[in-house]
């Protein structure tokens, strides 16, 4: 059985402040779409951006090798890939990368930074994260094909990160549009979860919706504390419980929400490999992972 409350409050209380704004930049499309979701919630907080742009060392080390060779996206032609060739172009890359940070980031009068690193990305964008930062970053770079599939940096980030995580993709607008937090059933992490769902409904003027995984013959102790924690924070939000079952049936109860964000905790098991694949192939929207 679905149960549905819903709360009505002044929406005027002002997020907390959080840390810094990271966005991870490879010079593909997604990335530089995420830099402009990036540069509005960067804008929002007022808080520092640090670009963020990473020379692969496997590629390098790769190109070193007498027998390395690309292939060309649209030629398809197969050419050698030469060290100095390549050193060439990531520097023309970065230095594109950083002139696009700077134009996004300056009309909004954001501090910004750039840091060029060399080594393994996820690895590097670890090392440079804090528990209150967020990163932003498309759901797949250069080496990936967008659509439904996860890069594997955006995966090991979303198990790792120690702060939230927004994958970025380019969504189709919809007739509905609806912030959703997906929890489970005594989750740890709700509140934050939670918070970010309602920060990310204030600032795009959106409603939110809280749903629930709960057992059969679950009581009403989750639903009243979230919306203890929704009043406290001034939010008009629709809270429901929905039965505990496949990552499909999650999927069908987003879509019929409305969604055009989500907002779940990486302590959810919907976060498991196949469960994940099904929230990635089935909805093309924007998802915010906390830890």
């Amino acid at each position: 059985m679905v149960i549905t409350t819903t709360v009505t409050t002044d929406q005027s209380k002002t997020p907390v402040a959080a840390g810094r704004v990271l966005i991870l930049l490879d010079g593909s499309r997604l990335s530089l779409a995420a830099l402009e979701a990036a540069a509005e919630i960067a804008a929002a907080r007022q808080a520092e951006v640090v670009g963020i742009f990473v020379e692969e060392s496997n590629l390098l080390r790769a190109a070193g090798f007498g027998f390395a060779r690309e292939v060309g996206g649209s030629s398809g032609l197969a050419r050698p890939l030469e060290a100095a060739t390549l050193e060439a172009r990531l520097q023309a890359l970065a230095n594109q990368v950083r002139h696009r940070l700077q134009q996004t980031m300056a009309p909004r009068g954001l501090t910004q930074t750039l840091k060029l690193c060399r080594g393994r990305v996820a690895e590097e964008v670890l090392n440079l994260m804090r528990p209150e930062d967020l990163v932003v970053l498309g759901r797949v770079g250069w080496s990936g094909i967008p659509g439904t599939r996860m890069g594997s940096t955006a995966r090991v980030l979303l198990r790792q990160a120690p702060g939230d995580v927004l994958l970025w993709t380019e969504c189709r607008p919809r007739h509905q549009n609806r912030v959703v937090v997906l929890l489970n059933h005594g989750q740890g992490a709700n509140h934050r979860a939670v918070r970010v769902g309602a920060e990310l409904a204030r600032r795009s003027n959106q409603p939110l919706s809280v749903l629930i995984r709960t057992p059969p013959g679950d009581d009403q102790a989750v639903v009243a504390d979230i919306l203890t924690y929704l009043q406290r924070e001034g939010m008009v939000a629709r809270v429901k419980q929905i039965p505990v079952a496949s990552a499909g049936a999650a999927v069908r109860a987003l879509q019929a929400e409305g969604a055009t964000q989500l907002v779940v905790s990486r302590t959810s098991n919907l976060l498991a490999d196949q469960g994940m694949e099904t929230l990635l192939s089935a909805l093309n929207l924007p998802m915010t992972v906390t830890p």
